[in-house]
């Protein structure tokens, strides 16, 4: 099924769910208007390739000079910098814009998107986690829409499809544990990298990856339910779930629980976000239900992954102690990765930084970049004294 008439453009191309969306847009045709992504020159140029954008952007400067040269024999424009990214959002055709530009540095590119009055399909979550508040008023003033493709609230987000003004009791927010399920703190502590990077079912970038076995993936997820869905903390239950077949589920103040299920596959999501209200053809495989033999369903252990509890502390503080929790992991996952730090450390240094931060209750977007830029600096002296 072809839909030639649907311009998107697609921001982080050359990450994980950039290239899924890419996948997306030659499957069903779609005309794509932007690519932009920061220095994978090799792949930003195949996508280029692929795709025959109008624009691409490369936010490293030498990066684009080097791409500039290499599509030199197409009509691609190709432009360098943070500034030139946001001003060809802004500018851009495309009527959608996938959101998958990962860390803090996907708040710019989403207030470019909800200025210029397009459907966000927001795959960055950090956006939402730090400063959604902000993020939410330059969509409703641009007549602007965000549709989330996160596996678990895209699910919420489908379950509350025909909600008709009902009462939501609970979220049910699921997890699949990561490849530390069942590990006590104390096991805990000789993880490696590569354990960490072992997700047991889905396929992601390293740093989502490692937050996803520490859980502070499911913690960012907490918050962001809160603000996407207007919950109160109480109300969003994480459920361990290691099949991850029922990606989240929504439960009425009747006691029903609607949820959605699927095979594990991030491109549902994005397509989803889309291609919304609408449905179409999918890559996802379909579900077979024989061979699922069982779901299971468990409580979270918050003692040994301690970092999902400091998420529920820092969305009942609010203000920007939640910037605060994203900067801190930010750094401390990056050090882990760079095999400078344990695994264990990650949960103790984050934990100093956020709680240790002096809150400022109704922040300006200003005070946001202020509390992500001093936690960076926190966190690393964190580091140091190690």
């Amino acid at each position: 099924m072809k839909d030639n008439k649907m311009s998107i453009a697609i921001l982080g191309s050359t990450g994980s769910v950039g290239k899924q969306s890419v996948e997306i847009a030659k499957f069903h045709g779609y005309s794509v208007d932007l690519l932009t992504a920061s220095s994978s020159v090799n792949e930003m140029e195949h996508q280029a390739r692929e795709l025959m954008p109008r624009v691409c952007v490369m936010t490293n400067e030498a990066a684009a000079n080097e791409l500039k040269c290499r599509l030199s024999d197409t009509d691609i424009k190709v432009y360098g910098g943070e500034k030139s990214a946001i001003s060809a959002i802004e500018e851009s055709c495309a009527k959608t814009a996938v959101n998958a530009v990962s860390g803090f540095a996907g708040l710019s590119p989403a207030i470019a998107c909800a200025k210029s009055g397009k459907r966000i399909a927001m795959s960055n979550k950090e956006a939402i986690v730090t400063a959604y508040k902000f993020l939410k008023n330059e969509i409703e003033k641009n007549g602007a829409e965000l549709i989330p493709v996160d596996s678990e609230h895209s699910a919420i987000f489908q379950c509350l499809q025909g909600r008709q003004g009902n009462d939501i009791k609970r979220i049910i927010l699921t997890s699949s544990g990561g490849p530390f399920k069942g590990k006590k703190r104390e096991e805990l502590k000789n993880i490696t990298v590569d354990d960490a990077l072992a997700h047991p079912t889905w396929k992601m970038g390293a740093k989502i990856t490692v937050d996803s076995a520490s859980l502070m993936n499911k913690g960012f997820e907490v918050i962001e339910a809160v603000r996407l869905f207007n919950v109160e903390p109480s109300q969003v239950k994480v459920v361990v779930h290691p099949q991850s077949i029922m990606h989240s589920a929504v439960e009425y103040n009747d006691n029903s629980v609607i949820a959605q299920m699927g095979a594990p596959d991030m491109r549902t999501c994005i397509q989803y976000a889309i291609t919304y209200p609408n449905r179409t053809t999918s890559l996802a495989k379909p579900l077979d239900f024989a061979a699922l033999r069982q779901l299971t369903f468990d409580d979270p252990d918050m003692d040994a992954f301690s970092l999902l509890g400091l998420a529920y502390y820092a969305i009942i503080e609010d203000g920007v102690i939640p910037a605060v929790l994203n900067a801190a992991d930010e750094v401390a996952v990056k050090y882990f990765l760079e095999r400078k730090i344990g695994f264990v450390d990650v949960f103790e240094i984050v934990s100093k930084t956020v709680r240790e931060y002096k809150n400022i209750k109704n922040p300006s977007l200003e005070d946001i970049i202020n509390a992500d830029r001093e936690a960076r600096k926190i966190t690393l002296e964190h580091i140091n004294k190690m």
